[in-house]
C-alpha cells in the first residue's frame, strides 16, 4: 500500500477516535451549577480540547499500529485468503 492510503486510514481512524474521546470526563454547566445566560445549559465549563486531541492521536496511533500488525501477520493473512 503506497503511504497516501496510510495517510488517509490514518485521518478516518483519528475522526472516528475523536467522536469516541470527546465525551470522557466532560462537565456541562447543569452539572457545576454555573449556567451563564444566554449559553447552551448543556456546554463545558472546560472543554481542554488541547489534552483531549493529544488523548486521540495516541488511541489512533495505536489503533493504527494494530491495523498495521494485522495486516502484516502472516496468520491473518493466511485466514482471509
Amino acid at each position: 500500500m503506497q503511504i497516501g492510503s496510510w495517510i488517509a486510514i490514518y485521518f478516518i481512524i483519528w475522526w472516528v477516535c475523536l467522536f469516541a474521546v470527546l465525551p470522557f470526563r466532560v462537565r456541562n454547566q447543569i452539572d457545576a451549577g454555573e449556567v451563564v445566560r444566554g449559553t447552551e445549559p448543556g456546554a463545558p465549563v472546560l472543554p481542554r480540547l488541547v489534552p483531549r486531541l493529544i488523548a486521540n492521536s495516541l488511541v489512533s496511533a495505536v489503533v493504527m499500529g494494530l491495523i498495521l500488525w494485522g495486516l502484516s501477520n502472516p496468520w491473518l493473512q493466511h485466514y482471509w485468503h
